[in-house]
């Protein structure tokens, strides 16, 4: 695999069966993977309706707020109640358990990483400065907020974004073009690419 640059707006969207919203699948690992099989998963889902998550066992999760005034997590074993409100902040909880999303004021758009456990980790971390890509590990980098440059000068938006795998990694920085920029950077550690 080589480095793939990509845009949300490319990205068709699936409904969700309960109708409560949509999600864009950016990448997920082994190509081809469902829902059952994937190492780790990486999307973008619009919030229509408060409802519930889906529990998924064995996976470790984490989201972002990426447009919206929120949601409201809690979850149904009553181990956490997260108000998800501040744009690119990521937060961490278990998919072993059931959650269920309010709405804080309409709809909202999150970032969502979902990993194997004893397979793949994520660290998601979000950053207004340079960021240097390198290493072993698979990387993504998603654009939240204003405008950022790769190393060729080449321009990236909100919504647009840029994986590298083990195979295709290769030292390069992006730069932020404005004071508004704010991306999340995914590092993969573990991954069998």
């Amino acid at each position: 695999m080589s480095v793939r640059r990509f845009s949300l707006d490319g990205i068709a969207p699936t409904p969700w069966k309960n109708g409560g919203g949509q999600t864009r699948e950016i990448a997920a690992w082994p190509p081809g993977a469902s829902m059952e099989t994937f190492d780790w998963r990486i999307s973008v889902a619009d919030i229509a309706a408060d409802g519930p998550f889906s529990a998924f066992v064995g996976i470790d999760r984490q989201i972002a707020l990426l447009e919206g005034a929120g949601v409201v997590l809690q979850a149904r074993d009553g181990t956490f109640r997260h108000r998800l409100d501040r744009l690119g902040e990521p937060f961490p909880f278990t998919g072993d358990i059931a959650v269920d999303a309010t709405l804080i004021d309409g709809p909202t758009r999150d970032f969502n990483v979902m990993t194997r456990r004893g397979r793949c980790r994520a660290v998601v971390e979000a950053l207004r400065s340079p960021i240097r890509i390198d290493g072993d590990d698979a990387m993504l980098m998603f654009v939240v907020a204003g405008r950022w440059h790769d190393a060729d000068g080449h321009p990236l938006a909100a919504g647009d974004g840029m994986l590298w795998t083990a195979a295709s990694m290769r030292r390069t920085t992006l730069t932020p073009a404005d004071t508004t920029a704010l991306c999340l950077r995914v590092t993969l550690h573990g991954e069998p690419i």
